[in-house]
Protein backbone atom coordinates (compact mmCIF):
# COMPACT_ATOMS: atom_id res chain seq x y z
CA UNK A 1 0.00 0.00 0.00
CA UNK A 2 1.55 3.09 -1.23
CA UNK A 3 1.33 6.19 1.38
CA UNK A 4 -0.71 8.16 -0.03
CA UNK A 5 -3.41 5.49 0.36
CA UNK A 6 -2.22 5.16 3.89
CA UNK A 7 -3.31 8.66 4.09
CA UNK A 8 -6.24 8.38 2.75
CA UNK A 9 -7.42 5.33 4.77
CA UNK A 10 -6.42 7.07 8.19
CA UNK A 11 -8.21 9.96 6.77
CA UNK A 12 -11.66 7.84 6.30
CA UNK A 13 -11.36 6.20 9.44
CA UNK A 14 -10.49 9.63 11.25
CA UNK A 15 -13.60 10.84 9.86
CA UNK A 16 -15.56 7.92 10.74
CA UNK A 17 -14.66 8.18 14.33
CA UNK A 18 -15.25 11.78 14.58
CA UNK A 19 -18.86 11.12 12.99
CA UNK A 20 -19.24 8.99 15.58
CA UNK A 21 -18.46 10.72 18.21
CA UNK A 22 -20.95 13.71 17.57
CA UNK A 23 -23.35 10.62 16.92
CA UNK A 24 -24.68 9.12 20.66
CA UNK A 25 -25.92 5.68 20.68
CA UNK A 26 -28.58 6.80 22.89
CA UNK A 27 -29.64 9.55 20.37
CA UNK A 28 -33.10 7.49 19.94
CA UNK A 29 -33.46 6.92 23.65
CA UNK A 30 -36.90 8.41 24.70
CA UNK A 31 -37.44 10.72 27.69
CA UNK A 32 -39.41 9.06 30.59
CA UNK A 33 -41.72 10.88 32.45
CA UNK A 34 -41.15 12.25 35.58
CA UNK A 35 -42.54 9.84 38.59
CA UNK A 36 -46.08 11.60 40.13
CA UNK A 37 -45.82 10.96 43.51
CA UNK A 38 -42.01 12.09 43.46
CA UNK A 39 -42.86 15.41 41.26
CA UNK A 40 -45.55 15.70 43.80
CA UNK A 41 -43.18 16.08 46.50
CA UNK A 42 -40.79 18.70 44.80
CA UNK A 43 -43.42 20.98 43.81
CA UNK A 44 -44.76 20.91 47.55
CA UNK A 45 -41.72 21.18 48.74
CA UNK A 46 -41.08 24.31 46.15
CA UNK A 47 -43.87 26.03 47.31
CA UNK A 48 -43.68 28.44 49.64
CA UNK A 49 -47.47 29.23 50.40
CA UNK A 50 -47.67 29.14 54.38
CA UNK A 51 -51.05 27.06 54.06
CA UNK A 52 -48.87 24.22 51.52
CA UNK A 53 -50.30 20.80 52.67
CA UNK A 54 -48.79 17.65 50.65
CA UNK A 55 -51.21 14.22 50.93
CA UNK A 56 -49.96 12.99 48.23
CA UNK A 57 -46.58 10.53 49.57
CA UNK A 58 -47.19 7.81 51.62
CA UNK A 59 -45.55 8.37 54.32
CA UNK A 60 -46.67 8.34 57.99
CA UNK A 61 -46.61 11.70 59.85
CA UNK A 62 -47.00 12.48 63.49
CA UNK A 63 -50.12 15.39 64.03
CA UNK A 64 -46.92 17.89 64.04
CA UNK A 65 -46.76 16.57 60.43
CA UNK A 66 -43.54 15.29 61.11
CA UNK A 67 -41.53 12.18 60.10
CA UNK A 68 -42.53 9.42 62.92
CA UNK A 69 -39.39 7.44 64.11
CA UNK A 70 -40.98 4.11 65.62
CA UNK A 71 -39.79 4.40 69.58
CA UNK A 72 -39.08 0.44 69.33
CA UNK A 73 -36.94 1.15 66.16
CA UNK A 74 -35.15 3.85 68.08
CA UNK A 75 -34.23 0.56 70.47
CA UNK A 76 -33.19 -1.46 68.42
CA UNK A 77 -30.83 1.03 66.67
CA UNK A 78 -29.38 1.19 70.05
CA UNK A 79 -28.98 -2.49 70.85
CA UNK A 80 -26.95 -3.00 66.75
CA UNK A 81 -24.79 0.11 67.59
CA UNK A 82 -23.57 -1.39 71.09
CA UNK A 83 -23.69 -4.62 69.66
CA UNK A 84 -19.35 -4.91 69.56
CA UNK A 85 -19.94 -8.35 67.18
CA UNK A 86 -21.34 -6.71 64.26
CA UNK A 87 -19.54 -6.28 61.38
CA UNK A 88 -20.20 -5.48 57.87
CA UNK A 89 -19.66 -9.07 56.22
CA UNK A 90 -21.92 -9.82 53.14
CA UNK A 91 -25.24 -11.30 54.45
CA UNK A 92 -26.24 -14.66 52.94
CA UNK A 93 -27.96 -14.63 49.06
CA UNK A 94 -31.30 -15.34 50.82
CA UNK A 95 -30.68 -13.02 53.61
CA UNK A 96 -30.58 -13.28 57.09
CA UNK A 97 -32.43 -17.18 58.12
CA UNK A 98 -33.51 -15.99 61.72
CA UNK A 99 -35.31 -12.33 59.65
CA UNK A 100 -36.94 -14.57 56.75
CA UNK A 101 -38.21 -17.03 59.17
CA UNK A 102 -39.64 -14.42 61.75
CA UNK A 103 -40.79 -11.99 58.34
CA UNK A 104 -42.96 -15.85 57.28
CA UNK A 105 -44.32 -15.96 60.49
CA UNK A 106 -45.89 -12.62 60.68
CA UNK A 107 -47.93 -12.52 57.76
CA UNK A 108 -48.85 -16.29 58.15
CA UNK A 109 -49.19 -16.62 61.83
CA UNK A 110 -47.52 -18.99 64.05
CA UNK A 111 -49.55 -22.18 63.66
CA UNK A 112 -50.12 -21.83 59.97
CA UNK A 113 -50.06 -25.34 58.38
CA UNK A 114 -47.72 -24.27 55.44
CA UNK A 115 -44.99 -23.40 58.28
CA UNK A 116 -45.81 -26.71 60.42
CA UNK A 117 -46.02 -28.70 57.41
CA UNK A 118 -42.59 -27.35 56.50
CA UNK A 119 -43.50 -26.35 52.95
CA UNK A 120 -42.53 -22.64 53.08
CA UNK A 121 -39.63 -20.94 52.12
CA UNK A 122 -38.57 -17.00 52.05
CA UNK A 123 -35.71 -14.63 50.80
CA UNK A 124 -34.81 -11.23 51.85
CA UNK A 125 -35.80 -8.43 48.87
CA UNK A 126 -35.06 -5.07 48.51
CA UNK A 127 -38.42 -3.57 50.56
CA UNK A 128 -42.19 -4.45 48.50
CA UNK A 129 -40.96 -3.48 45.25
CA UNK A 130 -38.25 -5.74 45.39
CA UNK A 131 -40.20 -8.96 46.95
CA UNK A 132 -42.85 -7.84 44.09
CA UNK A 133 -39.97 -7.92 40.87
CA UNK A 134 -38.01 -11.04 42.56
CA UNK A 135 -41.35 -12.69 42.25
CA UNK A 136 -42.38 -11.82 39.34
CA UNK A 137 -39.23 -13.00 37.52
CA UNK A 138 -39.44 -16.28 39.07
CA UNK A 139 -43.05 -16.84 37.53
CA UNK A 140 -41.76 -15.01 34.25
CA UNK A 141 -39.00 -17.86 33.91
CA UNK A 142 -40.66 -20.88 35.47
CA UNK A 143 -44.48 -20.33 35.97
CA UNK A 144 -45.99 -22.16 32.59
CA UNK A 145 -49.82 -21.95 33.52
CA UNK A 146 -50.58 -18.80 32.10
CA UNK A 147 -48.91 -15.60 30.68
CA UNK A 148 -51.43 -13.34 32.24
CA UNK A 149 -51.07 -11.42 34.83
CA UNK A 150 -54.51 -9.38 36.28
CA UNK A 151 -53.85 -6.50 38.32
CA UNK A 152 -56.32 -4.22 40.19
CA UNK A 153 -58.29 -0.99 38.47
CA UNK A 154 -56.77 0.75 40.11
CA UNK A 155 -53.67 -0.41 41.73
CA UNK A 156 -49.81 1.04 43.00
CA UNK A 157 -48.45 1.65 39.42
CA UNK A 158 -45.35 0.16 40.00
CA UNK A 159 -47.72 -3.34 39.81
CA UNK A 160 -47.99 -2.91 35.94
CA UNK A 161 -44.52 -1.77 35.49
CA UNK A 162 -42.76 -4.47 37.16
CA UNK A 163 -44.71 -7.53 35.54
CA UNK A 164 -44.60 -5.65 32.52
CA UNK A 165 -41.39 -5.88 32.74
CA UNK A 166 -40.55 -9.34 32.76
CA UNK A 167 -42.60 -9.94 30.09
CA UNK A 168 -46.01 -10.45 31.52
CA UNK A 169 -49.52 -9.39 29.13
CA UNK A 170 -51.20 -7.68 32.09
CA UNK A 171 -54.96 -7.10 32.61
CA UNK A 172 -56.95 -5.47 34.74
CA UNK A 173 -59.74 -6.81 36.91
CA UNK A 174 -62.57 -4.38 38.06
CA UNK A 175 -61.62 -2.81 41.67
CA UNK A 176 -63.10 0.51 42.26
CA UNK A 177 -67.08 1.36 41.91
CA UNK A 178 -67.23 4.99 41.70
CA UNK A 179 -71.10 5.34 42.28
CA UNK A 180 -70.80 3.55 45.55
CA UNK A 181 -67.11 4.69 46.04
CA UNK A 182 -66.22 0.98 47.22
CA UNK A 183 -65.83 -2.52 45.97
CA UNK A 184 -66.87 -3.80 42.47
CA UNK A 185 -67.22 -7.28 43.90
CA UNK A 186 -69.16 -8.51 41.46
CA UNK A 187 -67.23 -7.30 38.40
CA UNK A 188 -64.09 -8.36 39.97
CA UNK A 189 -65.66 -11.77 40.02
CA UNK A 190 -66.53 -12.07 36.37
CA UNK A 191 -63.54 -10.84 35.15
CA UNK A 192 -61.80 -13.84 37.64
CA UNK A 193 -64.18 -16.48 36.11
CA UNK A 194 -64.03 -15.22 32.46
CA UNK A 195 -59.82 -15.25 32.82
CA UNK A 196 -57.88 -17.92 31.26
CA UNK A 197 -56.85 -20.79 33.77
CA UNK A 198 -54.09 -20.46 35.34
CA UNK A 199 -53.72 -16.53 35.42
CA UNK A 200 -51.85 -14.76 38.14
CA UNK A 201 -53.87 -12.35 40.36
CA UNK A 202 -52.19 -9.38 42.36
CA UNK A 203 -53.79 -9.06 45.42
CA UNK A 204 -53.80 -6.74 47.98
CA UNK A 205 -53.49 -8.35 51.40
CA UNK A 206 -55.57 -5.19 53.52
CA UNK A 207 -54.92 -1.55 53.04
CA UNK A 208 -55.63 -1.67 49.13
CA UNK A 209 -53.51 1.44 47.44
CA UNK A 210 -54.94 3.68 46.25
CA UNK A 211 -58.49 3.52 47.42
CA UNK A 212 -58.44 1.98 50.71
CA UNK A 213 -61.50 -0.55 49.94
CA UNK A 214 -60.46 -3.81 51.30
CA UNK A 215 -62.76 -6.91 50.44
CA UNK A 216 -64.69 -8.18 53.24
CA UNK A 217 -64.11 -11.44 55.10
CA UNK A 218 -67.21 -12.67 52.75
CA UNK A 219 -65.90 -11.81 49.35
CA UNK A 220 -62.61 -12.76 50.25
CA UNK A 221 -64.16 -16.25 50.34
CA UNK A 222 -66.24 -15.83 47.29
CA UNK A 223 -62.54 -14.74 45.76
CA UNK A 224 -61.19 -17.85 47.00
CA UNK A 225 -64.19 -19.89 45.75
CA UNK A 226 -63.51 -18.77 42.17
CA UNK A 227 -59.55 -18.65 42.08
CA UNK A 228 -59.06 -21.96 43.08
CA UNK A 229 -62.10 -23.16 40.58
CA UNK A 230 -60.05 -21.22 37.91
CA UNK A 231 -56.64 -22.27 39.22
CA UNK A 232 -55.30 -19.17 39.61
CA UNK A 233 -52.26 -17.88 41.17
CA UNK A 234 -52.75 -15.43 44.03
CA UNK A 235 -49.86 -13.09 44.43
CA UNK A 236 -50.32 -11.03 47.92
CA UNK A 237 -48.71 -7.90 47.93
CA UNK A 238 -48.33 -6.63 51.79
CA UNK A 239 -47.24 -3.64 52.78
CA UNK A 240 -49.33 -2.24 55.39
CA UNK A 241 -50.10 -5.58 58.20
CA UNK A 242 -50.53 -3.80 61.52
CA UNK A 243 -50.68 -0.54 60.08
CA UNK A 244 -54.27 -0.92 58.48
CA UNK A 245 -55.99 -1.82 61.18
CA UNK A 246 -53.60 -1.71 64.13
CA UNK A 247 -54.08 -5.37 64.50
CA UNK A 248 -51.42 -7.95 62.81
CA UNK A 249 -53.49 -11.06 62.43
CA UNK A 250 -56.79 -9.18 61.28
CA UNK A 251 -54.84 -7.48 58.24
CA UNK A 252 -53.37 -10.70 57.43
CA UNK A 253 -56.54 -12.50 57.38
CA UNK A 254 -56.84 -13.18 53.85
CA UNK A 255 -53.30 -14.67 53.15
CA UNK A 256 -53.86 -17.12 56.14
CA UNK A 257 -57.64 -18.12 54.46
CA UNK A 258 -56.00 -18.35 51.15
CA UNK A 259 -53.15 -21.05 52.73
CA UNK A 260 -55.82 -22.53 54.89
CA UNK A 261 -57.62 -23.49 51.75
CA UNK A 262 -54.20 -25.18 50.01
CA UNK A 263 -53.30 -22.81 47.45
CA UNK A 264 -49.90 -22.17 46.55
CA UNK A 265 -49.23 -18.46 46.65
CA UNK A 266 -46.79 -15.53 46.71
CA UNK A 267 -46.21 -12.75 49.44
CA UNK A 268 -44.70 -9.66 48.66
CA UNK A 269 -43.85 -7.84 52.13
CA UNK A 270 -42.74 -4.27 53.12
CA UNK A 271 -41.67 -3.11 56.30
CA UNK A 272 -41.42 0.58 55.29
CA UNK A 273 -44.77 1.51 56.22
CA UNK A 274 -45.21 -1.01 59.64
CA UNK A 275 -41.47 -0.66 60.77
CA UNK A 276 -40.90 3.51 59.61
CA UNK A 277 -38.13 2.26 57.45
CA UNK A 278 -38.63 3.57 54.19
CA UNK A 279 -35.47 4.45 53.06
CA UNK A 280 -33.85 1.46 54.54
CA UNK A 281 -35.71 -1.02 52.09
CA UNK A 282 -36.38 -3.98 54.35
CA UNK A 283 -38.64 -6.82 52.92
CA UNK A 284 -39.39 -10.54 52.26
CA UNK A 285 -41.46 -12.25 49.71
CA UNK A 286 -42.44 -15.45 51.08
CA UNK A 287 -43.13 -18.61 49.91
CA UNK A 288 -45.99 -21.22 50.55
CA UNK A 289 -45.63 -24.52 48.21
CA UNK A 290 -47.20 -27.99 48.09
CA UNK A 291 -44.47 -29.95 49.66
CA UNK A 292 -41.00 -28.93 51.42
CA UNK A 293 -39.60 -30.14 48.27
CA UNK A 294 -40.78 -27.94 46.06
CA UNK A 295 -40.45 -24.93 48.68
CA UNK A 296 -36.79 -25.93 48.40
CA UNK A 297 -36.36 -25.89 44.53
CA UNK A 298 -38.27 -22.31 44.25
CA UNK A 299 -35.93 -21.22 46.76
CA UNK A 300 -32.85 -22.98 45.12
CA UNK A 301 -34.25 -20.16 41.98
CA UNK A 302 -34.78 -17.50 43.88
CA UNK A 303 -31.49 -17.21 45.10
CA UNK A 304 -29.69 -17.62 41.78
CA UNK A 305 -31.88 -15.31 40.51
CA UNK A 306 -30.88 -12.63 43.63
CA UNK A 307 -27.62 -13.76 43.07
CA UNK A 308 -27.06 -12.26 39.14
CA UNK A 309 -29.31 -9.22 40.46
CA UNK A 310 -27.71 -7.83 43.82
CA UNK A 311 -25.88 -10.66 45.04
CA UNK A 312 -26.86 -9.77 48.84
CA UNK A 313 -29.84 -7.50 50.29
CA UNK A 314 -28.95 -5.06 52.70
CA UNK A 315 -28.29 -5.64 55.96
CA UNK A 316 -29.29 -2.48 58.42
CA UNK A 317 -33.12 -2.63 57.76
CA UNK A 318 -33.68 -6.22 58.41
CA UNK A 319 -31.56 -6.08 61.15
CA UNK A 320 -33.61 -3.69 63.03
CA UNK A 321 -36.79 -5.91 61.65
CA UNK A 322 -35.18 -9.01 63.16
CA UNK A 323 -34.32 -7.67 66.52
CA UNK A 324 -37.67 -6.28 66.98
CA UNK A 325 -39.82 -9.79 65.76
CA UNK A 326 -37.19 -12.00 67.59
CA UNK A 327 -37.76 -10.34 71.15
CA UNK A 328 -40.95 -10.55 72.87
CA UNK A 329 -40.50 -7.21 74.60
CA UNK A 330 -40.24 -5.72 71.74
CA UNK A 331 -42.60 -7.05 69.52
CA UNK A 332 -45.34 -6.52 71.80
CA UNK A 333 -43.91 -2.42 72.12
CA UNK A 334 -43.80 -2.27 68.41
CA UNK A 335 -47.62 -3.48 68.38
CA UNK A 336 -48.35 -0.17 70.43
CA UNK A 337 -46.68 1.91 68.09
CA UNK A 338 -48.61 0.49 65.63
CA UNK A 339 -51.87 1.17 67.14
CA UNK A 340 -50.95 4.89 67.70
CA UNK A 341 -50.56 4.64 63.98
CA UNK A 342 -53.15 3.50 62.80
CA UNK A 343 -56.07 5.42 65.50
CA UNK A 344 -54.09 8.67 64.18
CA UNK A 345 -55.30 8.09 60.32
CA UNK A 346 -58.59 6.61 61.69
CA UNK A 347 -59.35 9.68 63.63
CA UNK A 348 -57.96 11.65 61.32
CA UNK A 349 -60.69 9.80 58.55
CA UNK A 350 -63.32 10.60 61.48
CA UNK A 351 -62.08 14.33 61.51
CA UNK A 352 -62.48 14.45 57.85
CA UNK A 353 -65.82 13.37 58.02
CA UNK A 354 -67.37 15.37 60.31
CA UNK A 355 -65.72 18.59 58.99
CA UNK A 356 -67.35 17.43 55.25
CA UNK A 357 -70.79 16.74 57.27
CA UNK A 358 -70.58 20.30 59.04
CA UNK A 359 -70.30 21.98 56.16
CA UNK A 360 -72.71 20.27 54.15
CA UNK A 361 -70.59 18.84 51.69
CA UNK A 362 -72.67 18.01 48.14
CA UNK A 363 -72.78 14.32 48.38
CA UNK A 364 -71.47 11.46 50.52
CA UNK A 365 -68.50 10.93 52.25
CA UNK A 366 -69.26 7.67 54.24
CA UNK A 367 -66.33 5.92 52.14
CA UNK A 368 -63.88 8.35 54.10
CA UNK A 369 -64.71 6.17 57.39
CA UNK A 370 -65.69 3.41 55.40
CA UNK A 371 -62.06 2.85 53.87
CA UNK A 372 -58.82 1.69 55.92
CA UNK A 373 -55.20 2.21 55.65
CA UNK A 374 -53.07 4.94 54.71
CA UNK A 375 -55.07 6.02 51.41
CA UNK A 376 -58.35 6.97 51.22
CA UNK A 377 -60.25 7.73 47.67
CA UNK A 378 -61.85 10.79 47.38
CA UNK A 379 -64.31 10.56 44.54
CA UNK A 380 -62.79 14.43 43.52
CA UNK A 381 -62.24 14.25 39.60
CA UNK A 382 -59.01 15.69 37.84
CA UNK A 383 -60.44 19.15 37.64
CA UNK A 384 -61.28 19.23 41.18
CA UNK A 385 -57.59 18.79 42.32
CA UNK A 386 -56.72 20.58 39.47
CA UNK A 387 -57.89 23.83 41.63
CA UNK A 388 -57.31 21.99 44.83
CA UNK A 389 -53.39 22.54 43.78
CA UNK A 390 -54.02 25.75 42.25
CA UNK A 391 -55.69 27.91 44.83
CA UNK A 392 -55.33 26.33 47.62
CA UNK A 393 -51.21 24.78 46.96
CA UNK A 394 -52.72 21.31 48.19
CA UNK A 395 -50.87 18.37 46.31
CA UNK A 396 -52.76 15.45 45.25
CA UNK A 397 -52.42 12.70 42.51
CA UNK A 398 -55.22 13.74 40.01
CA UNK A 399 -57.08 10.32 40.31
CA UNK A 400 -58.26 11.94 43.93
CA UNK A 401 -56.38 9.55 46.43
CA UNK A 402 -55.08 11.25 49.28
CA UNK A 403 -52.95 9.72 52.21
CA UNK A 404 -54.82 10.71 55.23
CA UNK A 405 -50.94 10.90 57.43
CA UNK A 406 -50.65 14.21 55.65
CA UNK A 407 -53.70 15.51 57.56
CA UNK A 408 -53.53 16.58 60.71
CA UNK A 409 -55.22 18.74 63.69
CA UNK A 410 -53.59 21.70 62.30
CA UNK A 411 -54.76 21.74 58.40
CA UNK A 412 -58.09 19.70 58.92
CA UNK A 413 -60.39 22.36 58.84
CA UNK A 414 -58.10 24.23 56.00
CA UNK A 415 -58.88 20.68 53.90
CA UNK A 416 -62.37 20.09 53.99
CA UNK A 417 -63.33 23.94 53.26
CA UNK A 418 -60.93 23.53 49.95
CA UNK A 419 -62.72 20.25 48.94
CA UNK A 420 -65.86 21.65 49.90
CA UNK A 421 -65.22 24.49 47.28
CA UNK A 422 -63.99 22.41 44.55
CA UNK A 423 -67.18 20.05 44.66
CA UNK A 424 -69.65 22.63 44.65
CA UNK A 425 -68.11 25.19 42.24
CA UNK A 426 -65.29 22.88 39.40
CA UNK A 427 -67.46 21.33 36.97
CA UNK A 428 -66.62 18.27 35.97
Amino acid sequence: MSGNSSQQRLGQITAHLNNEKQTSAFQTVPQAPADVIFSLTAGFKADTNPNKINVGVGAFRTDELKPYVLPVVKKADAILFNDASLDHEYLPIAGTPSYTKAAAKLILGEGSPAIRENRVSAIQTISGTGSIHTGAAFLSQFYKKSRKCYISKPTWANHRNVFALVGFEVEEYPYWNPETRGLNYDAMIQTMQNAPNGSIFILHACAHNPTGVDPTQEQWKGIAEVMRAKGHFPFFDCAYQGFASGDLDRDAWAVRYFVDLGFELFVAQSFAKNFGLYGERAGNLTIVAKSPADAGRVLSQLEKLQRSEISNPPAYGSRIVDIILNDPALYAEWKENLKYMSNRIISMRKQLYDRLIELGTPGTWNHITDQIGMFSFTGLKAPQVKVMKEKYHIYLTDNGRISMAGLSTKNIDYFARAVDDVVRNVRV
